[in-house]
């Protein structure tokens, strides 16, 4: 014998609604799977998983509101009465959906973004609804180099502390680097060096490519123009000439210029025989005065001399 319940509307409706809330998560797992096996470029699959899973929710939401929509109305003073506590409990929860909200549309970051973000330094792999994801950098690993923790942040974050993104609107860093040079030396031909160097590592279709990127910063922000051309310079110290390479660069190639730039640094210097050296510290000894010690001895008297 069937419960009489079990023929009521609110029980008809609600099986309907699990049923369809089943077929829209089935259709759009078939959909993610399939975008998957079409879409080549990493950039598209994560933009059309995401749109996917969205436009599941929002369908799940509508046929939720279509199925129960005679009953919307007497739950309106009830959701008003719990909305304040609500509100009051998920504090936290509501400002990471809001940061959510202001990290889509207000262009703080996105996927494929290098960022730090509550001191934080890594690379963006996923923006959640509630948090961002980042593929750590830095911590115990010198320069920028992975270390293969994910970190999950709160997207709260973006109201409390600071964002800084390493390759938003401008994806290239200005990057110096210091090489001492021994007192004594031929300062000119180690500027000379230095110089060609520079022209020969840097190619000009990297420097075109950061004076377009800094040009449409310029257009979009109150900024002065700045010169993005490799420059060098020196300043003398106590121990050696120290001369500063400066350079824009892409934001993941530092690290592997920097090594690129002393490899040839050593090898100019090393065929120079001699009148370019790489300097280091130089402790000088200063010789004390001299100094003489004379000894009298007194003479005896005749009790002593017995």
């Amino acid at each position: 014998m069937v419960p009489s319940w079990l023929g009521t509307p609110l029980v008809t409706k609600a099986f309907v609604a699990v049923i369809g809330t089943l077929v829209i998560l089935l259709v759009v797992r078939i959909a993610q799977t399939s975008l998957v096996r079409s879409l080549r470029d990493p950039d598209s699959r994560y933009y059309a998983r995401k749109l996917v899973t969205l436009g599941g929710y929002l369908s799940a939401l509508l046929l939720l509101t279509i199925i129960f929509r005679d009953r919307l109305g007497g739950l309106t003073v009830a959701i008003g009465v719990a909305s304040a506590g609500i509100a009051f409990a998920l504090q936290e929860v509501i400002a990471s959906i809001a940061g959510w909200i202001a990290i889509s549309f207000g262009g703080f970051y996105a996927p494929g973004d290098r960022v730090q973000l509550g001191g934080i330094r890594g690379d963006v792999i996923d923006i959640g609804i509630l948090r961002t994801t980042l593929m750590e950098l830095g911590e115990w690993v010198s320069s920028d180099l992975y270390t293969g923790r994910i970190v999950r942040i709160a997207n709260s974050f973006v109201f409390k502390e600071p964002v800084f993104n390493y390759s938003g609107d401008f994806p290239f860093l200005w990057d110096e680097l210091r090489v001492p040079v021994m007192h004594g030396g031929d300062h000119r031909l180690a500027r000379t060096i230095l110089e060609r160097v520079m022209v020969e590592e840097f190619s000009h279709e990297l420097i075109e490519a950061s004076m377009q990127a800094w040009r449409d910063m310029v257009r979009r922000y109150l900024l002065e123009n700045a010169s993005l051309e490799p420059a060098v310079s020196l300043v003398i110290t106590d121990n050696w000439l120290e001369f500063t390479l400066r350079y824009v660069v892409d934001y993941k190639q530092r690290r592997v210029t920097r090594d690129r730039l002393f490899v040839r640094i050593l090898d100019e210097f090393a065929a120079t025989e001699g009148k370019v050296a790489i300097g280091s510290t130089t402790i000088q000894l200063v010789e004390p005065p001299p100094f003489e010690v004379s000894v009298t001895q007194k003479p005896k008297t005749p009790d002593q001399a017995r």
